[in-house]
């Protein structure tokens, strides 16, 4: 099938986000608008510079990059960032999108916990209202700053709980840190009925992945690519329906993939694991959710109705509204049978 087919096919596709970073969701122009608000924040303030800023040599520069370009000041800053990113996401036919905020870094960077929910809370109206977008949020723990962060990251989510938050996430580096340490904080969160969406498997092998499942009480899974290294843990995904939110982007730019050719996308799929596609931080990674597809396409080589579904899993395994679940489905299904 002709590529331009399949790119009209994307194009048209409706879409759910569900592994996207606030922060790194930001685009160049909006970053450099930042970092010349914020000059404090010692990011480039030139369109070249940044760039060269976001050369990353390994996933801990990457971290360190993202650490320091979060220059969410003010509320005003927050609504701003918001605001953007809806208009990118419905300029890829995105109808839902779940967005994760690491508050106790924006806390960090002085922003107060009730701005912050103010802000969270406006844009998500502003996003509905201006691009018809629906977002829920996801409060993500740094795992850098230990159960102690990820508690405070608790607090903040069962004690501000601002419109459309769905879950907690852990994110952050992976080496040396055990995901188990963790599970007290989540278990906080699911006893007041938050989801539990860690990151785990990123950079490390498959052991993470199992303690996100059994000790964190993963309903889905950050990246999980290592999961393609146990077969027993792939068929505990396929067999539970845990979902993988996978971003080879992403993946890529950080080195915890070494090549698309070793990508392990398309064995997670051969092996009925539930997939997700996902940007994590496209304004960073130079990307965007319709290059994504298009990329599984020319890499994997995807059609249509493998892409279709792809995209049918995300709506599934979305903690929106069942209402808004059933009208992706359907929209998503006649884009397909159109194409």
């Amino acid at each position: 099938m002709p590529t331009s087919t399949v790119a009209s096919f994307v194009t048209a596709l409706p879409k759910v986000e569900l592994h996207l970073h606030l922060v790194g969701s930001a685009s160049l122009d909006t970053v450099l608008a930042l970092a010349r608000r914020h000059p404090e924040g010692g990011v480039p303030t030139e369109l070249d510079a940044l760039r060269q800023f976001y050369a990353f040599t390994d996933f801990p520069h990457f971290l360190d990059v993202y650490r320091r370009v979060n220059l969410l000041v003010t509320a005003a800053d927050v609504v701003t960032l918001v605001t953007g990113l809806a208009a990118d996401l419905a300029a890829r036919a995105v109808r839902y999108a779940e967005v994760q905020v690491t508050p106790v870094r924006h806390r960090l960077a002085g922003t107060s916990y009730d701005d912050l929910a103010q802000a969270l809370t406006d844009g998500r109206a502003l996003a509905r209202e201006r691009h018809g977008v629906e977002i829920g949020w996801i409060f993500d723990a740094d795992a850098v700053l230990g159960p102690a962060g990820a508690e405070e990251t608790v607090d903040f989510a069962v004690g501000h709980r601002p419109d459309g938050t769905v879950g907690v996430g852990l994110g952050g580096s992976e080496l040396g840190i055990s995901r188990a340490d963790f599970a007290p904080a989540f278990r906080r969160a699911a006893a007041d009925g938050l989801h539990s969406l860690p990151h785990a498997g990123e950079t490390v092998g498959p052991g993470e992945v199992w303690a996100a499942i059994t000790e964190l009480g993963a309903e889905r899974i950050g990246h999980g690519i290592a999961a393609a290294q146990d077969p027993h843990l792939l068929a505990h995904l396929a067999e539970h329906g845990i979902a993988l939110e996978v971003c080879p982007t992403s993946n890529l730019r950080t080195g915890a993939a070494p090549s698309l050719a070793e990508h392990p996308l398309p064995a997670l799929v051969a092996a009925g694991v539930p997939v997700t596609l996902a940007t994590d931080d496209p304004g960073m990674f130079h990307t965007d959710l319709d290059a994504e597809y298009l990329l599984c396409h020319e890499a994997f080589g995807m059609g249509i109705p493998e892409l279709a579904e792809i995209a049918r899993t995300g709506a599934r395994v979305a903690f929106c509204s069942d209402e808004l679940r059933t009208r992706i489905l359907a929209e998503i299904d006649a884009v397909a049978a159109g194409a």
